[in-house]
């Protein structure tokens, strides 16, 4: 009966349950709906293939490479000032500033100061609040 009243918790693996759980939810869902609309699916090839070439490439992939160089990088520049935040500070800002230039239809000096600016207090301001006010620690 005392073992009833005590709980043992394994910290190691006690934080991947909640996780597992919702993948397994949005796994479940996502096969219910590829089996219920499975002709809609197979049929939109054609659809897919015309935005495929109506849209801009370049922007598309380069955010997408863009960001797995930002995921990529942060921890290990975070590495190097364990539990500082610096790694999302040091990445985010050039992400920040080379994701608008990417978007950035004129690239004169005045497009391009307010984007510096932005790219440069927005991260840091994050930075700072979730270092300072809520006590979270940033890769």
């Amino acid at each position: 009966m005392g073992s009833l009243t005590h709980i043992k918790i394994d910290f190691d693996s006690s934080h991947l349950i909640f996780p597992t759980i919702i993948a397994c939810i949005l796994a479940l869902l996502g096969i219910a709906i590829a089996i219920t609309h499975r002709r809609a699916i197979l049929a939109s090839g054609a659809h897919w293939r015309g935005i495929f070439a109506q849209m801009d490439k370049l922007r598309f992939f380069g955010t997408l490479v863009l960001l797995l160089i930002y995921f990529s990088a942060m921890e290990p520049v975070g590495n190097i000032w364990p539990n500082t935040g610096m790694g999302f500070l040091l990445c985010s800002i050039p992400f920040v500033f080379l994701n608008g230039l990417l978007f950035l239809h004129q690239r004169g000096w005045r497009q391009v100061w307010p984007l510096a600016l932005t790219a440069l207090i927005a991260p840091t301001f994050v930075w700072w609040l979730f270092g300072d006010l809520f006590y979270l620690t940033l890769p």
